[in-house]
Parts: C-alpha cells; structure tokens; sequence
C-alpha cells in the first residue's frame, strides 16, 4: 500500500503540466471535488456504509478535508500556475516528513536516533533529486513560494490534527464529508477568477485522473496510512514523491536523469527505510 500511494501521490505533480495552462487552479479543484464526491456518494449508498456517529467527528473531518485538500491542493496547483516548477514545488512539500519529526520533537512526541538519522539522510536525497530545479532562472517568485510553502504548512497540520483527533471511520464517508468541506472553502475562490477553463484532451484526461487516481485512490490511501501508522513514518514516504516525480518525468517527458538524480533517489530510499522500520522486539 504505501508503494502505491507513492506512485499516484507522485503523479499529481505531473498532472499538473497537463491540466494547468488550460484551467484557474481554483476552478479546477471545485470540478475536482464535485466530481469525487459524485463517484463516492454512490459507492457509499450501494454498501450501505455508515457515516460518522457524532457531530465532533464531522467536524474533525471537515477540517481536515480544509487542511488536506483545499489548503494542500489550492496552494500546490496555485503554485505551479503561478509559474513555479514541478521539482521546485515538490521539493517544498517534501520538507513536510522534517517539519512533522520538529513538531512532534517539540511536543514531547519521541523520535528515535535512528529515525532522525533518516530524516536526515531522506532530505539530503530530496535536495539532490531536485537541485538542479534550482538552477532555472524565474521559477520561483515571494507569490508561488508563498503558495508552495503554505501548502506544506496545510498538509502537515492536516496529518497531525487527523492522527491526533479523527477517530476511525470508514475511508468512503470520511472522503466525502473533507471534499464537501474543501468545496465549500474553495468555491469562492473559483468565482473570484477571470480565467476560464478551455476544455480539451490535456484538461479532461488530467481531470479524470485528478478524479479517479488521485482522489479516489491517493486521498483514501493517505487517509487509511494515517489512520494505521505513526505520522513521522506516514509523512516519510513523502521524501520519494520528488524522486519518483522525476522518473515519471522522464518516462512521459523525456526529461533526463542524471547521476546526481540517481544517487539522490538511494539517498531518499536508505532514508526512509530508517524512519519506517520497526524496532525489533526483545
């Protein structure tokens, strides 16, 4: 399971190339999330699958779907509208497994040696994979950069507040009840564009994946990661979505890998096999 939420997790980046010169970052997502919750809600009918209990717990949902989805997803796509490159913004985001070990560090959460000596290492991969983003003159500005870190900020605080406060329910509902709340954050926002979206293949195939892969699929993978391991181990298989970004890069966009780009990537794998792995028992 987390090898797979790697992959489409990393896939979002990608479609992002796709999609975004054809469509406002805001108009897209509320599309995106109409459509989720149409694909859900009939799934949810047909098992008869129970919704949350209690008020508390729907409001815990929401505001994670607030964090996760439109606070993640509205500053990562506004980001790469706004002009900053896919590496770039994934590097960002990728800070996300260091930010988390901090926090939980700083409120007596215990993070082995060994774990931060991965943290260490997964970041120094990270940085590798991506360096060369660095290089390309205009990527970044104080607005997309604003945006991009905004975005780690969200997604970080959204893992944190769902493993401390979101009791388990199931993935189906609980996706519905984040998305609804997302939609309703994101849609002024939507109306506040000018841009139009210009619908054509590039835009309907990144939205169908946007829909099917990375909501149905990533969303509710992440969701039952959380809900199952410890925060600093779920956010550490966010060091190899920059890594596998890179691959997929170069599968579909003939974009090269280079030596650094490899030793990078062994760096990042070593690292959170460290963070991950469990502690053998007496």
């Amino acid at each position: 399971m987390p090898a797979v939420f790697v992959l489409i997790w990393s896939t979002g980046f990608i479609v992002a190339r796709y999609g975004m010169p054809h469509a406002p970052p805001m108009k897209f997502l509320v599309v995106r999330y109409m459509l989720s919750m149409a694909c859900f809600l009939p799934w949810i009918m047909l098992a008869r699958v129970k919704w949350p209990a209690s008020r508390s717990q729907w409001a815990h949902l929401a505001l994670t779907g607030i964090f996760m989805h439109a606070g993640y997803l509205g500053g990562v796509w506004a980001a790469v509208k706004a002009g900053m490159g896919s590496g770039l913004s994934a590097l960002i985001v990728g800070l996300q497994p260091v930010l988390t070990a901090v926090w939980l560090s700083a409120s007596g959460g215990r993070i082995a040696a060994r774990q931060w000596a991965g943290l260490g290492l997964g970041f120094i991969g990270l940085v590798l994979v991506v360096s060369r983003k660095f290089g390309q003159g205009g990527e970044a500005d104080w607005l997309n950069l604003s945006l991009a870190v905004g975005a780690l900020f969200s997604i970080t605080i959204g893992t944190l507040y769902q493993k401390r406060f979101v009791a388990p329910c199931d993935v189906r509902t609980a996706n519905v009840v984040q998305l609804g709340a997302a939609f309703l954050v994101t849609l002024p926002l939507a109306l506040l564009e000018v841009e139009v979206m210009n619908w054509n293949g590039e835009l309907a195939g990144a939205l169908a994946w946007s829909v099917l892969a990375l909501t149905l699929g990533g969303s509710s993978l992440l969701y039952l990661l959380i809900q199952r391991g410890a925060a600093a181990s779920v956010t550490s298989l966010m060091y190899l979505v920059p890594p596998s970004t890179a691959v997929l890069a170069w599968l579909l966009f003939a974009e090269p890998i280079t030596a650094v780009t490899i030793a990078g990537t062994v760096l990042t794998a070593v690292g959170v096999a460290l963070v991950v792995r469990q502690p053998r028992s007496a």
